[in-house]
């Protein structure tokens, strides 16, 4: 890579939706789905892999998406920003 450092943490799944211009529950959908792979959906430290399991009734879902992967996948650039 060309020297990029990333911050620590997760990129808001308002951040990517913006960066794809599209809505945040494509982006979720797309991480739960696998065919987005910029990061991981879980559910009380279990990963959410199937459309199904989105559904309230069973828990929140908590989104990591990595800034390397993101930065692979488009080349955009997170600097910790939250919107």
């Amino acid at each position: 890579m060309d020297n990029v450092e990333f911050p620590s943490g997760s990129v808001p799944v308002t951040v990517v939706a913006r960066v794809y211009g599209k809505d945040a529950s494509w982006v979720r959908a797309g991480i739960v789905a696998g065919w987005l792979p910029i990061g991981k959906a879980t559910r009380k430290g279990k990963i959410v892999s199937k459309i199904e399991e989105i559904d309230s009734r069973y828990g929140r879902i908590n989104f990591y998406i990595s800034p390397k992967l993101l930065y692979t996948e488009t080349g955009y650039v997170w600097k910790g920003e939250r919107k």
